[in-house]
């Protein structure tokens, strides 16, 4: 990945321009690199990013110049029947982005250039569509903020609203990684009984246990059903919240179920995974399912998180392994590569 001066159109009318103040770094822009995720090239990556708004469209009435915000991906037309039926996050309408035959939003000379998630947040600037702006209190960190426009609200939510789990349930979660570590934090304020972190790297089952975590589980050390089994006397997990994509750990999540449990997938699997599961198990009404964004309502839940964060509730500061500027870009991928880290975050100076 290159740094290069890019030409960013004028905000049109229902657009925002954001000066970017920090972006965290995202497994699903690694996939991009890595080929796992088709997506047109040359793009700008980057999709977890909060800063200030600089210029917007004719047509905003959400948001102005001087705001803080943070941008969500889950861009919205507020009128299709997703939306109305309180599903906006999978609307993902076309004005999210703009047409090929319109003024492309990013350009080198007078080639486009691609915004990952319409969004391309590794740039100093940012145009995007205002669905995806949620102004925030300006006594909001904008570094902690940008972790709630993609891991914090995908894991949180993956918990609180996809899978809704209640008091006294028994929940597993595999991976904890920044996504993982926000499902355990969000366990833990809606006040699961049990909360089992999974993961193959000790210092992220230390984190784990740090974020509220009462069980961990060395994912290395064995099969991670026979391990949960074990620990919940064969009866298994109401909830499994799986946070790495791959088709083991999604079947994990699924076969360390109870009856009538839930496994929700909220990690970005590649289009040729396949997942294979006993038939038979079904009768016992266990459940898979996905969570996208952790079914986020933008101008609910993010104020809210932020919230949560200013309390003392929602675990920020401790998500940020590390602290890098745009041209480290790739270091920060390599440190991901390594799965070390729970997040890294790109600081831009203004």
């Amino acid at each position: 990945m290159g740094i290069e001066d890019l030409t960013i159109s004028k905000p049109r009318a229902h657009e925002v321009l954001v000066r970017l103040a920090a972006v965290g770094v995202c497994h699903s822009d690694l996939h991009i690199l890595t080929g796992g995720l088709p997506h047109p090239l040359p793009a700008v990556l980057g999709h977890e990013a909060a800063g200030i708004v600089e210029q917007v469209g004719s047509e905003v009435r959400t948001v102005k110049p001087g705001d803080h915000v943070i941008v969500c991906l889950t861009f919205h037309c507020g009128h299709c029947e997703q939306c109305d039926t309180g599903n906006a996050h999978r609307c993902m309408p076309a004005e999210a982005g703009r047409s090929p035959e319109d003024e492309p939003r990013l350009a080198i000379g007078t080639a486009p250039v691609a915004q990952f998630m319409n969004m391309g947040a590794f740039a100093e600037q940012m145009l995007v569509h205002e669905s995806g702006c949620v102004p925030i209190s300006r006594d909001m960190p904008l570094d902690r903020a940008c972790l709630i426009g993609c891991g914090v609200t995908t894991g949180f939510g993956a918990v609180a609203r996809s899978a809704g789990v209640r008091p006294g349930d028994t929940v597993a979660i595999i991976g904890c990684g920044g996504v993982g570590l926000a499902a355990i934090n969000a366990a833990t304020i809606v006040g699961a009984g049990r909360i089992i972190a999974v993961d193959r790297l000790p210092g992220k089952l230390e984190m784990a246990r740090s974020f509220g975590a009462t069980d961990t589980i060395d994912a290395s050390a064995g099969s991670v059903v026979e391990q949960v089994m074990a620990l919940t006397g064969g009866r298994g997990v109401d909830h499994a919240i799986e946070a790495i994509g791959l088709k083991s750990t999604i079947e994990d999540a699924f076969n360390s179920l109870c009856k009538g449990g839930t496994a929700t997938v909220v990690g970005a699997a590649g289009y040729d995974v396949r997942i294979e599961i006993p038939a038979i198990t079904l009768l016992r009404e266990r459940k898979l399912q996905g969570s996208m964004m952790g079914g986020v309502r933008n101008s609910i839940d993010v104020p809210r998180y932020v919230d949560m964060y200013l309390t003392g509730k929602l675990k920020l500061d401790e998500l940020i392994s590390r602290r890098r500027p745009l041209q480290d870009i790739n270091q920060a991928f390599d440190d991901m590569r390594k799965g070390e880290l729970a997040r890294s975050v790109i600081m831009f100076e203004h």
